[in-house]
Order: C-alpha cells, then structure tokens, then sequence
C-alpha cells in the first residue's frame, strides 16, 4: 500500500486373499510340530504390529455425529464409522510413517461392502491396489497384503444392504523398520531470536527498545524477531513493535499474561503514514493502556489475535495519517475502537466496546458490539455470526513446559473463544514438534514431517531448494516471528497434501528469483476429499512477490482441496522497494481456488499483472476482500484482456453456480499511465446462487478510473476526479 488513499482525518504386485487368521494359526502350529527337528534357527525379525489404532482418519462421508471416522481405528468394538448411503464410499488412515504391510483386518458392522479394494499410498495421493474381491461376506474379514505405505484405503465400490458402509473397527498390521537416517529429535530451544522474559527478568525495557531500533524502519530486512512473556504481570512496558517482530503471552489464556503499559505500533518512522506498517502481530495478552488507549496503527500483514484491551484501541497513527488495513481475532477490547483514518478493517469473533469512523470498507463477523450493517454510508457490513471459524494455534507454558494449543472448531462463532472455562482444543507438548532453525534444510524439514513430527518454524529466513511437502493429517506448520521460507531454483515453497485439518500458520513465503509455478499449494489437482468436518487452516500465512529483492511466481497460491478456510492472508506483488517492475517481479495471477465449499475471512490479494483471485470452486464464501490493481502497469495494452479492459481484481468463473461475499472494495492506482481504466473491479456469472453484498470501487487521487463496481453494474469512478470517493453497489445481482 503506498503513502496515498483520503486525506488524513481524525505397477503393482496382485494381491492374494488369505485364510482367517484362526486356521492360518492352525496349520502353521501343527506344521510347526511336524518339522521342528529338521528346521534349523532363524533370525529373530520384528513382529507385525498393529500401526492404526488411534492414527489420524478421514472417510469420504459420515453417517450422522455418532459414527465419526476415528470410532474404527479407536481400538472399541462398540463403537463404528459408517458412511452416507451412496456408492463408492472410502475411510483411509494415515500410518504417519511409511510401514511395510502385512495384514489388514476389517470388522464389518451388518452393513458391510460387497464389493471392495484395500489401496496404499506412499502420498495420499496415487493410490495402488493390493487387495480386491466383488464377494465379501461381512463379519470380520482378514486380508494378508503386501506392500509399503503410509496410507491405507479401504474402497467400496457395492453395499451389501441398503445402507451405508459400517465398520466397527479398521485394523492395520506391518513393521515400520528403522526408520531412513537418524532420528531427529523433537523439541529443544527455541533459538537467539526468540526472546523470553518473566516478571523478574531485567532489562525487559531495553531489550525491546533494541530490537525496536533494529525493525523500526527495516521493511525489506533480515532480522526476524519474538517476544515471548510467561504468565505473570509486567508494569510500565511500552513495547513498541516493528517488522518481522511478533509479540504474544505464554498463557493458556490471555488475561495470563497481562502488561501494563503499551503495546505501540506507529509511524513515525514514514513521516505519520502507517500504510506501509506491514509484517508483525500480537497475540494472546492483556494490555493496560497507561493512558487508557492503546496505539495499533498498522496495515496488511499485521495481525492482532487473541488479544485484550482493558480499554480503548486506536487503529490510526498519530495525527491521524493514512493507515490502509488490519485483522483482528477471538480479541476484546473494552473500550471504543478508534478506526480514525483506516481506510478498511476485518474483526471476527470478538467483542468490542463500540467503533468509530468507517472510510471505505469495514467488516464484522461474529462480533459483539459491532454496529450494524449500513452500507453504504456508514460503510459497515456486520453478519452476526462466522459461519466456521478455527483459531490459529499458539505457543503457551503448561507449568514449565512448551506446549502447543490448537482450538477446535467453531460453527456460527460469535464473540471470543477465551472468557470462561476451559479452551476448547487440544494441547501438543513441544517434544512432538521438530523446532525449525536457519540453516535447516528442505530435506530434513520433510524427514521431520515424515517421522510424524509437526514443525515450528523459529524467527529466520530459510532457502529451500525442493518443497516443504505437509502430507501427513493433522500436521501443524507455525511459524514465530514471522520466519520466512524462499524457495530456490523455481520450486514451489510449500505443497499440502489432500489431508484432513492441516494448520499453517504465521510465516511468510518470499518468492525466488527464478519463476516458480506456485508458491503455496493446498492439496493437489483434482483433489477430491471431503474435509468438513476437521478442515485445512491457512491463517496469518503471507505471500510476497519483489520488494526484498526480485521475485517471480506464475500463481501464488492455488487451494484445491475442498473445506479449506483462509484466515487472514496477504498476498503481496509488490509495488515498492527492490526488484519491483511490471516484468522483473511479473506474478500473473494472485489466489486461485478451485476446491469447493472454500471458506475466506480476511483476504487481502495485491498488485497482480492479471486476475489478483480466481474462484472455480462450488460454494465459495468470502468475508471481507481488500485489493489493489497493479499500479506500475504501463499502459492500456498490458492489461488489456481480450475486449475487456483491465482484469478484475476477484473474478468467479462462469461455472460456478454458488458463491457468497461480503464486504469487498478494489483500489486503482495507475501511477506510470493515469489514462488506463478498468472496465470493473469485480466479475462474476450471473446466477441466483451467486450473490455479492458490500462492494466498492476507488481511484486513488485520479489516477486510473473504475468504469462500473461489479459487471456492468455501479457507477463510474471517473466523474469523482481526484476526490477518492467510493463508487458503491449494496448488492448484487
């Protein structure tokens, strides 16, 4: 965002059935009797160990909430999946480690598959038949198999009743062998740029004034920076918080860890504009504000989560410069917040003591005290609730150990997840975490993941010369201060395979000098799994294409599994700093989602040479989208696209028949040639299940003009000069 905007106001082996494991243990006893003088000593080898029981699960369907996918790997015989009455249906386990197999034993419920396959898979993705019958009798069946795989899939293809397919349990037998190279260990310390204090700790002041002086102005810099606070009470801090610097309590819950004093972000360094206060977060304290207000003048890429403000929050620098946008989460503040001269703003799932001042585009979702919905003017959109929500996962101490928290998930949230009771999620002791440091390689990060270790990335910047790939359920990727992950040679930084409840959170991707194809991929092509019920998080994960230095990526991020929630994200071509031209940081296209059922809270996508976001997926929803067209575009013809002037900066596709967005504005600023127009900002089929509510246009101080809002429908921006004044529609169609 540049320093412009309003003026400042305040091939496989065939598979074999097996005898039952009864008679098999018959014959092989009395053989055994038979020959035990003639056979001589054998080497002692691992015994095949049931590796499923209570691993992580996903089926393509459930039945209702009583039979859940892991009752068949949960070790009780009372307790079963079964799925939707529909062919083909599947359930597939994942081993967290490749294993050799040697048996795989289905206990079926009365409503058992006819027919079936057992299929492996070393990804999760390509998938190899090692057993296959058109004749199962139900009951419990015993299957020898043979093959090496992380994941197992049992496959029906035919019901042999009318309802779905049952299975009390779901039993998986191998070895997994040494494991390839030496273990690694999990846990540890947490590096020299993670910063922990106590209550008693001296010089807490000085070190953070230090760090401050360091990150203040260094917006393209390497240094990468945590304050962690252990649960207690700190008296007159000011921790005044710059780039790549992260600030959050170590408690269970936020009032744990209360500062009186301030936790500043302002603009002094950029002359009051606080449009480039970029890259930094706060999480899970409580601030006193010494005079009763606490400054949180930041822009993209700044999140402050999990938060509580005994009093009141002012979101603007000061003397009320230009400040361009912000997130807050499962936060409360207790006084007003003063939006003052913040140009747009998304809060969900907190509590608020009031708002003041709306500018152009300011979003609600799940909030208390919110205002209401009175687009145009004020520019508010408020939905009472989100519709699905998952807070990001925290570091905190449990006594004086390193624990991870990963809340649960919340449909139709409102208000915080934090206030009374216990947090609902589950807690992960560090020693399950391969702590990421600089200098590790891509290599090792994917044996850790491969060993069944979560990763936690700490403040740093890592090259990778092949990609991150997240192929295990459940693995959570968390990043502190903002740690930062290149890839090199034109790889793709990081690929999530099409698993259930993979988390990533809090890092950034800087992409490389030479042209990846992607930089984030949530799952592969096609995929095609069901995820509703424990879904893909990607929350405070930011893109960044130039500005540190050149940077090319054909398309940022690409979401193809279904399920996925982006929560919070800025994805960033950008417009100033090294390595930025129309060509030398060339980034087509920005977010393309082409799984279903997509859920965006807090997307912020930027400065793309085509489309900035593509949505293909069925059932996509958005809330709250802020964007702004490339602004270094040299003429009309660069960005002409076909008989249409300008590409839009969110499109969905002509075959998509459901989609849903809230609160959505697209910023012109074509600072090389003033004369281009846009023929809109926003493009969409028109259909009864595609529906848009809250949307705005706006050139920024005349340069470049928006011909219509959305289609061919919302007045020009051209007739407002160079006034910055919305142009508006309050729904569409």
């Amino acid at each position: 965002m540049p320093a412009v905007g309003i003026p400042p106001a305040p091939p496989r082996r065939a598979p074999r059935r097996t005898l039952t494991r009864t008679l098999t243990g018959m014959l092989v006893t009395a053989l055994a009797a038979a020959l035990i003088t003639f056979v001589p000593a054998a080497r002692a080898e691992a015994a095949p160990a049931l590796l499923s029981q209570g691993k992580p699960v996903t089926a393509s369907s459930q039945e209702h909430y009583g039979t859940p996918a892991t009752a068949a790997v949960d070790g009780d015989n009372g307790t079963r999946w079964s799925s939707a009455a529909s062919d083909p249906q599947w359930i597939r386990v994942d081993l967290g480690r490749s294993a050799a197999l040697s048996q795989v034993e289905l206990r079926w419920e009365a409503a058992y598959a006819k027919a079936y396959r057992i299929e492996i898979s070393q990804n999760g993705t390509d998938w190899s038949t090692v057993h296959s019958t058109t004749a199962g009798a139900g009951g419990t069946e015993t299957v020898d198999v043979s093959g090496t795989a992380r994941y197992v899939r049992v496959y029906g293809t035919a019901r042999a009743t009318p309802y779905g397919y049952s299975l009390w349990e779901f039993k998986v037998y191998g070895t997994t062998g040494d494991h390839p190279g030496p273990t690694l260990p999990g846990g540890g310390d947490l590096g020299p740029n993670v910063h922990v204090f106590d209550p008693s700790t001296p010089g807490i002041q000085a070190k953070l004034d230090q760090v401050f002086k360091e990150q203040e102005s260094a917006q393209f810099g390497s240094g990468r920076h945590a304050f962690l606070f252990k649960p207690g009470t700190y008296n007159n801090l000011n921790a005044q918080i710059g780039f790549y610097t992260q600030i959050l309590g170590l408690g269970l819950n936020p009032d744990d860890t209360t500062i009186n004093g301030d936790i500043t972000v302002d603009a002094g360094w950029f002359n009051g504009n606080a449009t480039q206060n970029f890259w930094r977060g706060a999480e899970n304290l409580a601030v006193n504000p010494v005079n009763g207000t606490n400054r949180w003048a930041v822009s993209q890429a700044s999140s402050f989560r999990r938060m509580h403000v005994k009093g009141g929050l002012n979101l603007a620098p000061n003397g009320y410069g230009w400040a361009s946008g912000g997130y807050i989460a499962d936060s409360r503040i207790d006084g007003q917040v003063g939006n003052y001269s913040q140009q747009q703003w998304y809060t969900r799932d907190s509590s608020i003591g009031g708002w003041s001042n709306s500018v152009w585009n300011q979003v609600f979702s799940g909030v208390q005290g919110a205002p209401a919905t009175s687009f145009p003017e004020p520019r508010y959109t408020t939905l009472e609730t989100t519709p699905i929500s998952r807070e990001k996962p925290f570091l905190y101490l449990d006594g004086n150990e390193y624990k991870v928290f990963a809340p649960a998930k919340r449909t139709n949230a409102r208000g915080t997840t934090w206030g009374s009771g216990t947090p609902q999620g589950e807690s992960i002791p560090l020693s399950k975490f391969y702590v990421v440091k600089p200098g590790a390689t891509a290599a090792t990060i994917n044996a850790a993941v491969d060993q069944g270790l979560h990763l936690l990335f700490t403040p740093g910047v890592y090259h990778v010369d092949r990609t991150i790939d997240i192929d295990r359920a459940g693995t959570i990727v968390l990043g502190l201060g903002l740690a930062t992950i290149i890839p090199d040679n034109g790889v793709t930084a990081m690929k999530v395979a099409d698993v259930d409840g993979v988390r990533l959170a809090g890092f950034l991707i800087d992409a490389g000098p030479v042209n990846s194809p992607t930089l984030l991929e949530i799952g592969p092509a096609g995929a095609s799994a069901d995820h509703a019920a424990n879904p893909t998080t990607v929350q405070d994960v930011y893109i960044r294409i130039g500005g540190a230095g050149p940077g090319k990526a054909t398309t940022s991020m690409v979401v193809n599994s279904h399920d996925t929630i982006i929560d919070h994200t800025w994805v960033w071509r950008a417009d100033h700093g090294e390595g930025v031209g129309w060509e030398t940081n060339r980034a087509d296209y920005g977010v393309r989602v082409n799984g279903d059922d997509v859920l965006a809270t807090g997307l912020f996508v930027e400065h793309f040479n085509k489309y900035d976001v593509e949505w293909y997926g069925e059932r996509g929803r958005t809330i709250f989208y802020q964007n702004e067209k490339a602004y270094d575009a040299p003429n009309q013809a660069a960005i002409q696209n076909g008989s249409t002037k300008g590409y839009a900066a969110y499109r969905v596709d002509d075959s998509v028949d459901t989609h849903e967005a809230w609160g959505l504005g697209s910023y012109c600023n074509y600072n090389v040639d003033p004369s281009i127009r846009q023929d809109h900002g926003f493009k969409t089929p028109v259909k009864p299940g595609v529906k848009f509510h809250s949307l705005l246009v706006v050139s920024l101080g005349g340069m470049g003009h928006y011909h219509h809002v959305i289609n061919d429908t919302g007045a020009s921006t051209e007739p407002g000069g160079t006034s910055t004044v919305p142009s508006t529609v309050v729904s569409f169609p």
